[in-house]
């Protein structure tokens, strides 16, 4: 059962309020004689960055501990020396290592272009296998593999390594994702993925349910047995409605085999793409999306490299610009970070290196912190190692002896500010507490006269009924709530912060809208969209130079710097830190000397 890492370690934390350690050490106690995998992304750990090896080490260490068994590791660019780092961090940990080769390309093309061919693949899993671990997944993110690939790939790695597992995993983007995996358990594969019925299909994994009748006797799963369990998440399923994709089921299909966006990015590349101000131009991204990855080499696309390609693909279509006019004006253009430090080698090298002279362009001007203009080898290799014995003391004094553990160390040390939001949460509504709230609460508040039950253990039975919501309190920003707690009145002053953000958007005391930038002034620096401004490095009279970064953006996790785009003095600065702005709003005002 693959029930942690990934993306699962963060959302726990920012979405769902609750530990993801705890989490993984529930599990464990309720189900444990399961074999638990989680996903590593080698070198970048659970996160979407680069850490010291010590942190991947101790992270793998402690995953163990609280109960993983399986650690399907894979880099997202298939860079060996990442793998070697991850392979090596989960052997030392005690767990069963299944190292993961990221599939990408069509494997049967005959095309003389085609980098990713049958000898790629095979020379990949030779290194892998020589690194020592004890099993091979093929994992492919966006499922592209067809049956035909699927037999080809598994057969020859089968003959290759005949005593080695092999693990097959797809998406079901194009509805081919069953015959892949029945054809690769045909070619050879011990193991195939699927996914629980009511949660499979379109960019999830082949219907599990489906794949146990096609496999007959050959599988080791009761198809009897597995209904008890598609009815359960079912219900499940029902309750997070409301959340679900529309546009999803019209935008994904065959066109995945031109893009090759991964499952896990299509819903998070929809709403970044509402959020920037590019609904109903969602098959622009995807055009976009080729082009994007064409640009940057043809990479492997799954985090956190998929990310780089989603958030050119948006930048693209939100400057409607060319590859050509890309390529020649990316010294100046406010491209996303995470596209600089793509080419500034933060993820290592791809397949075939970088491309140019796009990655020279990219890098005029743009120095890393400590002057040099990428690395030079493994990203991790030249981070000094994390002082783990400075941050216990830290978060102790800032949390209490009691409450920092090394498992809170580790979180800290991949994600500060998520880390320190969730010790904030707690503070406020309690350890523990929303854990055991009832899904429908947590997903929809109670309406004014609804009862609901709530029970937090032995004898700690609550019905709670929502009596009234008092008005808005314009001086203190909050609303008296009155519940009845068990028969009893409770009456209790919380904040509204829907209302506090919405008489600060909107309503009378809606600030103006902003000033557009100048098309026809060079000097006009706008923003190139919408976000909110997280850096201000320039002050009205500072005279700047071509290329000097004087605003950094933050849109959905893309962070964008925004440089000068000639030599000057800054007559006007129109933002702060934290403002919030529309793309082309006025960000500053630079004249010739």
């Amino acid at each position: 059962l693959e029930m942690w890492g990934g993306a699962t370690f963060d959302v726990a934390y920012n979405f769902l309020h609750e530990c993801p350690w705890e989490r993984l050490e529930k599990l464990r106690e309720a189900a444990p004689d399961m074999l638990f995998q989680m996903l590593l992304r080698g070198a970048n750990a659970v996160g979407y960055t680069v850490y010291p090896d010590n942190v991947v080490f101790e992270f793998c260490k402690q995953a163990y501990e609280s109960g993983n068994d399986i650690f399907r590791v894979f880099d997202s660019l298939n860079y060996i020396e990442n793998m070697q780092l991850g392979i090596g961090a989960a052997a030392a940990s005690g767990g069963f290592v299944e190292a993961a080769i990221c599939y990408t390309g069509d494997v049967t093309s005959n095309n003389p272009n085609n980098k990713y061919d049958l000898a790629y693949y095979l020379d990949y899993a030779q290194q892998l296998v020589d690194l020592g671990t004890h099993a091979l997944a093929i994992k492919d993110m966006a499922g592209l593999l067809t049956p035909k690939a699927t037999k080809m790939l598994v057969s020859e790695l089968r003959a290759k390594f005949p005593d080695v597992p092999i693990h097959l995993h797809s998406h079901d983007t194009a509805g081919m994702a069953l015959a892949s995996m029945y054809a690769g358990a045909e070619a050879g594969a011990d193991i195939v993925d699927g996914a629980i019925d009511s949660m499979s299909g379109l960019s999830s994994q082949p219907c599990l349910g489906a794949l146990v009748a096609a496999l007959g006797e050959r599988n080791n799963i009761n198809l009897d047995a597995l209904q008890v369990l598609n009815e359960y998440w079912e219900g499940v399923r029902h309750q997070y409605s409301p959340f679900e994709v529309q546009q999803l089921n019209a935008a994904i299909g065959s066109s995945v085999y031109k893009h090759e966006i991964p499952g896990g990015q299509y819903t998070n590349l929809l709403f970044q793409s509402k959020q920037l101000g590019l609904s109903g131009r969602f098959a622009e991204v995807k055009k976009a999306y080729t082009m994007a990855n064409a640009l940057l080499g043809d990479i492997p696309k799954v985090t956190p490299s998929s990310k780089v390609v989603g958030d050119l693909a948006q930048f693209i279509v939100g400057l409607k610009i060319s590859p050509e006019e890309l390529i020649n004006n990316a010294a100046t253009l406010p491209l996303p970070m995470s596209v600089v430090e793509y080419f500034q080698g933060a993820l290592g090298p791809p397949p075939g290196g970088f491309p140019e002279p796009f990655r020279s362009n990219v890098l005029k001007g743009r120095p890393m912190k400590d002057g040099r203009a990428m690395f030079e080898g493994r990203p991790g290799a030249e981070l000094e190692s994390y002082n783990f014995t400075t941050a216990e003391a830290n978060l102790k004094k800032a949390y209490g002896n009691t409450r920092i553990t090394k498992k809170e160390v580790l979180s800290h040390a991949l994600y500060p500010k998520v880390f320190k939001d969730f010790m904030e949460f707690e503070k406020t509504y309690g350890k523990g507490i929303i854990e055991k709230m009832p899904t429908h609460l947590f997903l929809r508040p109670l309406s004014e006269g609804e009862e609901a039950h709530l029970h937090l253990g032995a004898g700690k039975d609550y019905y709670i009924r929502l009596s009234s919501i008092d008005k808005f309190n314009e001086d203190l920003g909050t609303r008296v709530v009155t519940l009845e707690v068990n028969g009893e009145k409770w009456f209790i002053r919380t904040p509204d912060t829907v209302t506090t953000l919405q008489n600060t958007v909107g309503g009378s005391s809606a600030p103006k809208r902003r000033e557009k930038k100048d098309p026809t002034e060079k000097g006009s620096v706008g923003t190139p969209m919408p976000g909110v401004i997280v850096a201000v490095s320039v002050k009205e009279g500072d005279e700047v130079k071509v290329g000097q970064v004087l605003f950094k953006l933050s849109a959905m996790k893309m962070e964008t710097e925004i440089k000068a785009p000639m030599e000057g003095v800054v007559t006007r600065v129109t933002v702060a830190v934290n403002d919030s702005v529309e793309g082309d709003d006025l960000l500053a005002l630079i004249v010739s000397e």
